[in-house]
């Protein structure tokens, strides 16, 4: 068997000894630099643009504005494309911006022969604006008369949802009706998430020349084909006139997964002759001007019976997203459904969600896609409940998991698999729940202790949402061995590994037998939407799994035309076997006589595009124990655990690998990331990796991760979502081991030092 085999990740000595080669490893030498001209307000229009000067410094090639650009408005998201308008994805921006939405927006570019001066060409250009006031929070940008960012949405609202889940016969009419009776526990709230950044290593870095009279570009993403599209609709030309090659990629998290720079580096080179241009992005600049995670507010509301019942939840979400739409509606609906989803309402659930633009750095993509934020919430929320009602955490959240069958009634997406409930007890006994929540439920003092828990439910893909389709090719050697090309992506989480498992599996050989094309070329490489959504085990390892099968019957296939007599052909330990187990020819001369046979030479290989039309819930749980050091506000996490039900695991190790870095991310999203911005311009305020405090190896306690695996019946291989949900769960645990500890909710992110100190100076405990 080598699915669920803790092998060795395929490129780990190449990573670790410096040979894998990344964006800016492969750029050639000596190559155009370009850097771009960042607004200096974040609301306003470009009047007036004076480029003479740097036009004329020595060494400059080319200075672009944003009065040159084609007058073509695209969408950046890496979404796959929809034939219907319907589902297309949001155009607000060109390729550099006369109407300026955010602080840095990118309104010029300069070409040179070297970053030092185009770096001075930058500081030559004289910029005139016409300047409005800066709205940075969606409650103001929704109110009466504030400034408009997208004449198309004059109210700031670029989407509204409401949704109303159907309820059964009863003497309630709505959702509201529930949440009123007296008969019922009724509880509100309000739970706000914070702005973070992804803070993957490898800065957004391309370079792009002409060849042939097509563009090459050579890009850290995510999403290659997705990539290809987005710059041929930015630029108004032929997808098949484009060419896009991913090498190694230095991690991602979603920030990756949107089209930024890549179209105006494309467009560059055809300004210069076709002369390669290489545009990399300082570590300010991903701050400012790509992708993080979206600030939202939750107000919810619930009643429970006395049996520790839920019966009607309701969700209101406001996300900020920014001056530019990126995903758009996506996150914040993701995250509402992901509130309604986790538990069961009996009677009813009534969700509203606001996408709203500000003149904030656009949020994107980021692990998790909107789940950690509607998480908090309703983490937070069935820790409230269960202190004030005087009911165990636990219990509370037992009485009311998604059952096994759960059916959403609006995506159909259904609950075949789950081992939440195992999950929560495995994690409990680990961390010793009962004896903690006795031992610290009575305490004063200055340091306090705590233990707090939450659990999580994450779909597997984006189908039915979106399109969900991945393509495989594989390819004989003469040797015997295998080569798997995939238009699915390696970023860093184990990919080609747990790919080349699969598909080891699926033939029946050695994964070491097995070797993996990394590097994404869409001119070659079999179409796939790339990495995202937790989907790549699942939807591409359906198109491994179907692949490989047909790659096996053609080995077999070939095997009897070389054995007419034998019968019951198999393939083991490299060898192809009859019936009764006998070895009749290596792999290898197979392989040999297919490549060479004078009778019959043919080379063996498969390709095929899986369209999956299928989705399931993976779930998990996170148990924490802090100490409070209640006044300097500092809590320390003493003890972390996740527990994960991502159903059949394809390599243990990588799946633990996995769960560590999520935790990691997660930690830093409770106790001490959040960006902030000078509330007067709109201007990034940390937007480096000194001021922006992430936690380091010495703020992090032992992580833990163990697995509850189960056997999805619509897994490739029973295997289901890993990638996202372990940041999920991490911050509402910690917020609810800090409650226990001091009695003190705090309902919103991060926890730092200062609001602690405010919040339980409020609470009376300094």
């Amino acid at each position: 068997m080598e699915v669920g085999r803790s092998i060795p990740r395929v490129d780990a000595a190449d990573k670790v000894t410096g040979r894998a080669k990344y964006t800016d490893d492969l750029c050639p030498r000596p190559v155009l630099e370009a850097k771009i001209l960042h607004s200096t307000i974040a609301n306003g229009w470009v009047k007036s643009m004076d480029i003479s000067a740097a036009q004329a410094l020595p060494g400059v090639v080319k200075v672009l504005t944003c009065f040159d650009v084609p007058d073509i408005q695209y969408p950046t998201p890496g979404h796959p494309w929809s034939v219907e308008k319907a589902h297309q994805d949001v155009s607000d921006r060109k390729l550099l911006n006369r109407r300026v939405r955010i602080y840095g927006d990118d309104i010029a570019a300069v070409v040179a022969e070297d970053e030092i001066t185009a770096r001075r060409a930058l500081e030559l250009i004289r910029v005139e604006y016409e300047e409005y006031p800066v709205v940075l929070e969606a409650e103001q940008a929704m109110a009466e008369g504030a400034p408009v960012l997208h004449e198309e949405h004059p109210d700031n609202v670029l989407a509204k949802m409401d949704l109303r889940t159907p309820m059964p016969e009863s003497d309630f009419h709505s959702v509201e009706d529930v949440l009123a009776c007296p008969a019922y526990y009724q509880f509100r709230g309000r739970y706000d998430t914070q702005q973070v950044q992804h803070c993957h290593i490898e800065n957004p870095i391309s370079y792009a020349w002409m060849e042939g009279g097509r563009i090459v570009v050579v890009t850290s993403t995510q999403i290659p084909h997705i990539v290809r599209r987005v710059i041929g609709q930015a630029m108004g030309i032929g997808w098949g006139s484009i060419r896009v090659i991913k090498p190694y990629i230095g991690g991602g998290f979603g920030n990756k997964q949107e089209v930024l720079y890549e179209p105006l580096n494309a467009w560059l080179t055809t300004q210069v002759g076709g002369r390669c241009v290489r545009l990399d992005v300082s570590r300010e600049e991903t701050f400012q001007n790509t992708r993080s995670r979206h600030p939202i507010s939750f107000d919810v509301a619930a009643a429970v019976d006395g049996d520790m019942r839920l019966m009607a939840r309701s969700c209101t979400a406001v996300s900020n997203q920014g001056g530019y739409a990126s995903h758009g509606h996506s996150i914040v609906a993701n995250a509402v459904t992901g509130f309604r989803q986790l538990y069961l309402d009996r009677i009813g659930h009534h969700s509203t969600a606001y996408t709203v633009y500000t003149n904030r750095p656009a949020p994107g993509a980021m692990r998790g896609y909107g789940i950690p934020q509607c998480n908090f919430a309703v983490e937070c929320m069935m820790d409230d409940i269960a202190r004030e009602r005087g009911w165990d955490p636990k219990a509370f959240r037992l009485a009311n998991l998604m059952p096994l069958g759960y059916v959403d009634p609006f995506n159909g997406i259904t609950c075949h698999s789950t081992g939440l409930a195992e999950c929560i007890e495995k994690g409990a006994d680990f961390i010793g729940w009962v004896e903690l929540r006795e031992k610290y439920k009575e305490q004063s003092g200055p340091v306090r202790r705590g233990v707090g828990m939450a659990c999580f439910s994450y779909k597997t893909g984006v189908y039915p949402i979106s399109l969900e389709t991945a393509s495989a090719r594989l390819v004989l050697n003469q040797d015997g061995t295998v080569q798997l090309h995939l238009g699915a992506t390696e970023i860093g989480q184990g990919g080609d590994t747990v790919f080349s498992q699969m598909a080891a599996q699926a033939i029946g050989i050695p994964t070491e037998d097995v070797h993996i094309v990394s590097f994404q070329d869409t001119d070659t490489a079999p179409f796939d939407t790339g990495a995202y959504a937790s989907r790549q085990t699942y939807v591409t390892g359906k198109a491994i799994k179907k692949v490989g099968e047909e790659f096996r019957e053609k080995l077999l296939a070939y095997a009897a035309e070389l054995f007419p007599d034998a019968s019951g052909l198999d393939i083991r330990e490299r060898q192809v076997v009859d019936g009764a187990g006998e070895a009749l020819i290596s792999l290898a001369d197979l392989a040999m006589n297919a490549f060479y046979s004078l009778e019959h030479s043919v080379h063996i290989t498969a390709e095929d595009t899986n369209h999956c039309k299928e989705n399931t819930f993976a779930f998990g749980c996170c148990f924490a124990e802090v100490e409070v050091d209640i006044p300097v506000g500092k809590v320390r996490v003493l003890r972390i655990v996740n527990v994960h039900d991502s159903g059949k695991l394809i390599n243990p190790a990588l799946a633990e690998a996995q769960v560590h870095g999520g935790m990691s991310m997660g930690i830093g999203y409770a106790l001490t990331e959040e960006m902030k911005f000078d509330p007067k311009t709109g201007r990034l305020l940390n937007g480096n990796l000194l001021d922006y405090k992430m936690p380091t190896s010495m703020d992090h306690p032992e992580l833990t991760a163990l697995f509850v695996e189960t056997d999805d019946p619509s897994g490739p291989f029973g295997n289901k979502a890993l990638g996202e949900p372990p940041t999920i769960p991490v911050a509402p645990a910690i917020r609810n081991a800090v409650l226990q500890a001091t009695g003190v909710a705090v309902n919103s992110l991060p926890l730092s030092p200062q609001k602690l100190v405010e919040e339980f100076t409020r609470g009376g405990l300094i």
